[in-house]
């Protein structure tokens, strides 16, 4: 199953996009470079990586058949090409200058084991680049997480839980340090967005933490999930309008 919608999650295009341009800015510029983007999504802001960096190749990689369907619509410049794969099987030998991720290593486990694998796919002077949503404390993410306890749906979940990978700053910059980046940047950053209202907070989460509990759940209760998850939510939240939300990313930049 392959709940991924491109619709929903570009409902809230804008707000996804700020992060994608300042994490771009920490690369530093360099000719011919071999890029991929893991998580790449429906290929928008991949494209504008490949024309950024003025790159030789830019391979984009998601595991939504969906979201990739999306990117070949339009036809991609010279140089980049998107294919169908998962960042736990992405495993490169010194190939890439350039690793990118925007908004992806958060539903990926074991960061630590993940970072130095990514570091060996990186030519000598090769960069890692990504951002993950620091949320994970936030009620749009707890509610859902409580709800995994609550029948009907502790029985239909089957014990899973959504797994939690993502560590602090300080923990990314140690891990940058012991997998051999002598450089690195990394950076807390809240971006404010300013929705309609609150139930605005649903209709994003549907394009994103939603889907992972779509996954597992059968259509009919997942419907109900949503609702039980709305109707919860919206009694923690704040109900003026428009709605203020913060959300907290973590920026991380380093070169080998």
């Amino acid at each position: 199953m392959d709940p991924w919608n491109p619709t929903q999650y570009d409902k809230f295009r804008r707000e996804r996009e700020q992060p994608f341009f300042d994490l771009l800015t920490l690369i530093k510029p360099a000719s011919g470079l071999r890029a991929v983007d893991l998580g790449c999504g429906t290929g928008a802001l991949t494209a504008l990586l490949h024309a950024r960096l003025q790159a030789r190749e830019t391979v984009g990689i998601d595991r939504s058949a969906r979201m990739l369907e999306a990117a070949r619509r339009h036809d991609p410049p010279a140089g980049l090409r998107f294919a169908l794969g998962t960042i736990e099987a992405f495993d490169g030998r010194h190939e890439y200058d350039v690793i990118f991720s925007n908004a992806a290593f958060h539903w990926i486990d074991d960061h630590a084991a993940l970072i130095p694998r990514l570091s060996a796919a990186l030519t000598p002077g090769g960069q890692l680049a990504f951002q993950v949503p620091a949320m994970h404390d936030d009620p749009s993410h707890t509610v859902a997480e409580e709800l995994t306890t609550a029948e009907p749906f502790r029985e239909a979940f089957g014990g899973w839980h959504r797994p939690q990978p993502v560590l602090t700053p300080d923990g990314y910059a140690r891990l940058l340090d012991r997998a051999g980046f002598t450089e690195q940047h990394v950076r807390l950053v809240v971006y404010p967005h300013i929705l309609e209202g609150p139930e605005s907070v649903v209709d994003w989460m549907k394009g994103t933490l939603l889907t992972e509990y779509e996954r597992h759940l059968p259509p009919e209760l997942f419907a109900r999930f949503v609702d039980d998850y709305r109707a919860h939510l919206l009694a923690r939240l704040d109900r003026t309008r428009p709605f203020f939300f913060p959300f907290t990313r973590i920026l991380c930049w380093g070169r080998r």
